[in-house]
């Protein structure tokens, strides 16, 4: 595992050296990140071949989406949204469970060896989007407000609410195929939610009084005002897993507590937050390239590749086309959020999570090919069409004239809604003219 180390930081560096050239291109640092792994792997050079379930992995998974989980709870800010709520609403309590039931409905008419509580697994955890690997979509400041942040919130907190969703799935099909016993399952699902918000409420309250109550004192220098939030981070997650909770929940929780206590005081405080997310991010991506997708595409069969294209394409888009109905969105606009719902670092970790799950599923080596499968094909999907088919969807607004029937793609103006990639800064798209 040392060399794999020492070729992730080449990659790594390689990659920041070239970033800002490939910046709003079709390369995208998750497509750059994979192909490293794919190549450094053991179906290749053999460099990066850490085992899919050792420790190392594991804990490189966790700590990534635990960070992730974290920062973009953090950044909830409803006042903020309050004038662009109403498609990342509807994304999430209308699209979301759609889309899981879709693609468990999928599951069993194409991948038929699957048990319904796998097929069930399969779909939570394909269920997640992954705003950074539509990067350009995003952060293009021409695009429409509420399409770019309604794109972004759903990303930044879907993670999170397909938490607990995917450790009742875990425990039903653990038991179902007699890992463990039923009353254990319940015991243990119970303890994961109850100790995740109740530690993850501990470690978001615990990082904000440091915001709130030493900041204005001035007893926080300034260089350790952004460690206050990662520390708040590492106390929710280590706390809840320490007596048998989930990690994540209490990462998600934690950051929607900090968020809602501390209100913007103390300033920008997640920078660094953002930094290691995006640095641990992209170890995992080279890590996936090496240990899961090589493997994941030699074992590929007609119906795992059916169920990839399925999974983007109409699991998605069909929700999502439901889920806006009664908007007045145009149908170009339906299409654009259906397609822009990349699959990457949630689906991941939790693939990895079903690996370390006690005992062994009976068909867990077609789920998670499956699930690698889907989430390379969406890696090099969506990198490829998210600058061209984002400029091209703006130039449609910036052409169309005004109506009221571009009320949802219009959005509000006057402000930019911070969330994941935020960092870079942009403006907001004004108003295509009369």
């Amino acid at each position: 595992m040392s060399w794999a180390l020492v070729s992730i930081a080449v990659v790594i560096l390689a990659f920041a050296s070239v970033s800002k050239l490939l910046d709003g291109t079709p390369v995208t640092a998750a497509m750059v990140f994979t192909a490293a792994g794919l190549v450094l792997g053991a179906k290749a050079a053999g460099v990066v071949d850490p085992s899919p379930s050792g420790e190392t992995v594991k804990l490189l998974a966790e700590s990534t989406l635990a960070v992730v989980l974290f920062a973009d709870a953090a950044r909830i800010d409803l006042r903020a949204l309050r004038e662009e709520y109403r498609v990342p609403a509807r994304l999430l309590a209308i699209g979301l469970p759609l889309t899981i039931a879709a693609g468990f409905g999928v599951a069993l008419l194409v991948l038929g060896p699957l048990g319904w509580p796998e097929a069930l697994i399969l779909a939570i955890v394909l269920a997640p989007t992954d705003a950074a690997l539509g990067q350009a979509v995003v952060t293009l400041p021409t695009l429409p407000s509420r399409i770019r942040q309604g794109l972004n919130v759903e990303s930044g907190l879907n993670d999170g609410l397909c938490v607990p969703l995917f450790a009742a799935a875990l425990a039903v099909a653990t038991t179902e195929a007699g890992l463990i016993g039923g009353s254990h399952a319940v015991s243990l699902l119970i303890e994961a939610i109850g100790y995740g918000i109740l530690f993850g409420v501990i470690g978001g309250v615990a990082a904000a009084a440091v915001v709130v109550l030493a900041v204005p004192r001035g007893y926080v220098l300034h260089s350790w005002l952004q460690i206050v939030p990662a520390s708040g981070a590492v106390l929710a997650y280590t706390s809840a897993a320490a007596v048998g909770g989930s990690g994540f929940i209490a990462a998600f929780v934690g950051g929607v507590v900090f968020g809602g206590i501390r209100r913007r005081r103390g300033g920008e405080v997640g920078y660094l937050m953002e930094q290691l997310g995006g640095l641990l991010g992209a170890a995992t991506f080279v890590v996936f390239g090496g240990a899961f997708l090589g493997q994941a595409l030699g074992q590929m069969t007609w119906s795992v590749a059916a169920y990839a294209v399925l999974s983007l394409t109409l699991v998605r888009m069909v929700p999502v086309a439901i889920a806006m109905i009664g908007t007045h969105a145009r149908p170009r606009t339906v299409a654009f959020l259906g397609w822009f719902g990349p699959r990457g670092l949630a689906s991941i970790v939790f693939a990895v999570l079903v690996v370390e799950a006690p005992g062994r599923l009976p068909h867990e080596s077609l789920m998670l090919t499956t699930i690698f499968v889907t989430i390379g094909l969406s890696v090099l999907a969506h990198g490829l069409t998210a600058a061209p088919l984002g400029r091209r969807y703006a130039r449609w607004f910036a052409g169309h004239p005004r109506a009221e029937t571009l009320q949802v793609e219009r959005g509000a103006t006057a402000r930019h809604v911070g969330w994941r990639l935020s960092s870079q800064r942009d403006e907001v798209a004004a108003p295509p003219p009369d």
